[in-house]
């Protein structure tokens, strides 16, 4: 009898401890900025097959390219408006440099810009060039790109969050031709990730 008695205390005793522990760890102060405090889902675990939600409009992840220049990653995602009424292609772009920056670009058409000066004005807004460089990538599901390659970008940064990016794609025929994209910075706590039924 006294040692069911015990059993039952050092099992109380383990429940106690285990809610006091549970009950500080919600109360812990945490990073507001952490993406899995705010997001439902995490946008650095994009894939093609899932779906994305910002501002109440719903996009299919097509394909996703995985870009690394020396040490420093980073990931794109082919979107595709479920409604189709998105006019041009539109991605998203996933980074950590250090904290997590989640960007919704669309493509810019009908411009012959080039980046080749260090500011562009484009549709009223100025934006000054802060990278330049090379990256090999990855392509996963439907990008318009072969399993592997090497691209040329060049990003702009203006007011508000904005930016303008310039890549074009290098094959075996030399550069390919410049893509023109403008972005808007997507705030934590915006973008809904739906994972699709893949692993």
């Amino acid at each position: 009898m006294a040692l069911v008695v015990a059993v039952a205390v050092l099992l109380r005793a383990r429940r106690t401890r285990e809610a006091t522990r549970a009950d500080a760890e919600r109360r812990a102060p945490r990073d507001p900025f952490d993406p899995g405090q705010d997001t439902a889902g995490d946008p650095r675990l994009l894939k093609a097959g899932d779906l994305v939600e910002y501002l109440g409009e719903r996009f299919f992840v097509r394909g996703s390219l995985r870009l690394r220049q020396g040490g420093f990653t980073w990931s794109e995602h082919y979107l595709d408006s479920m409604d189709g009424t998105a006019d041009g292609r539109r991605w998203l772009s996933v980074e950590e440099d250090p904290d997590l920056e989640v960007v919704l670009w669309t493509e810019h058409r009908g411009s012959d810009l080039r980046p080749a000066a260090g500011s562009l004005t484009v549709e009223g807004t100025t934006y000054r060039r802060t990278e330049h460089g090379t990256a090999d990538y990855r392509s996963e599901g439907t990008t318009g790109l072969g399993p592997a390659g090497r691209m040329e970008y060049a990003d702009f940064e203006g007011p508000g969050g904005r930016s303008l990016a310039f890549e074009r794609f290098l094959g075996d025929q030399g550069r390919g031709t410049w893509e023109v994209s403008l972005g808007e910075r997507v705030p934590a706590g915006t973008l809904v990730v739906y994972p699709g039924g893949g692993a």
